[in-house]
């Protein structure tokens, strides 16, 4: 059923693109938004879990300092039939972790020092686990692909309003060359939040399925439970607000939100995770 969902908003996120692409420029723009999408795919793909540890400073782990972080992650990658992926540490006193990575032989999984600091031998492997779950399900791919398309949107629609506010690419009269002024400003406005809350509900989507998945490869849902409420109870929390761009990536994001808000949060409510979490542990044997 989660399959089904994220394909029906990939699909739905595809023809957003499009049809801006269109409006934008007509079949030129169809172009433009495909040649977009290539292009940032590609250096996603090849180049993003580099921009990334970089941009979080993060260092190869240690084999004496962090023996013990190292030898969770083999063991866990043992237990999900994975590749051992590449282990970094984030110096940051603040806990969290995320994976990346184009696919399961070339992954990698960064945890903070504040990560290690926090939480017991058995929480943090259920972090892990859970880290190792995304990569398990592939979600690595699809957040980068999400996270393009988004941006491409993004930018033909910074293009449109410039078009809006000139007038127009062409003409609202002549259909090969892009829609109205007024067409193009509405679209402009709305297809980046259509984009925006379809990328959310895709990134809560997988972090369910990520807080099931990892907790089936360690067997420890409620050790995963409790790593979550400590994560979202730490006195000191990772500053995402200033990286929009990166927060779905993580485990624990205060980006989250309740209500109306929750459409914009890439996490699901922590409370909930916990729930079905302790709902896993307790479930009866068939």
């Amino acid at each position: 059923m989660n399959n089904l969902k994220i394909t029906f908003l990939l699909v739905l996120m595809t023809m957003i693109l499009v049809g801006i692409g269109s409006l934008f420029g007509g079949q030129q723009g169809m172009v433009i938004a495909f040649g977009l999408a290539v292009v940032m795919n590609f250096v996603s793909y090849w180049y993003s879990d580099k921009i990334v540890l970089r941009l979080y400073r993060a260092r190869p782990a240690d084999e004496k300092k962090d023996r013990k972080l190292l030898a969770i992650v083999n063991v866990a990658a043992q237990q999900a039939f994975l590749p051992v992926p590449k282990v970094y540490v984030m110096p940051s006193p603040a806990p969290n972790a995320f994976a990346t990575g184009r696919n399961k032989n070339h992954a990698a999984v960064a945890v903070t020092q504040g990560l290690m600091d926090l939480l017991s031998s058995d929480e943090l492997e259920a972090v892990i686990g859970h880290e190792l779950a995304h990569i398990k399900n592939r979600d690595i791919l699809i957040s980068t692909i999400v996270a393009t398309i988004a941006g491409t949107i993004g930018i033909l629609a910074t293009m449109a309003r410039w078009g809006a506010l000139l007038g127009g690419f062409g003409g609202g009269s002549n259909n090969r060359s892009g829609g109205s002024p007024i067409a193009l400003l509405v679209m402009a406005i709305v297809a980046p939040l259509a984009a925006m809350v379809i990328q959310m509900a895709i990134s809560r989507t997988r972090e369910f399925k990520a807080d099931r998945v990892g907790s089936e490869i360690t067997g420890q849902p409620l050790a995963l439970a409790s790593a979550l409420e400590k994560l979202h109870t730490a006195p000191v929390r990772m500053k995402l607000d200033d990286r929009p761009a990166t927060a779905h990536m993580f485990i624990a994001n205060p980006l989250s939100g309740k209500g109306l808000s929750k459409m914009f949060s890439t996490h699901p409510p922590v409370k909930e995770r916990i729930k079905k979490l302790q709902e896993m542990a307790y479930k009866p044997l068939a």
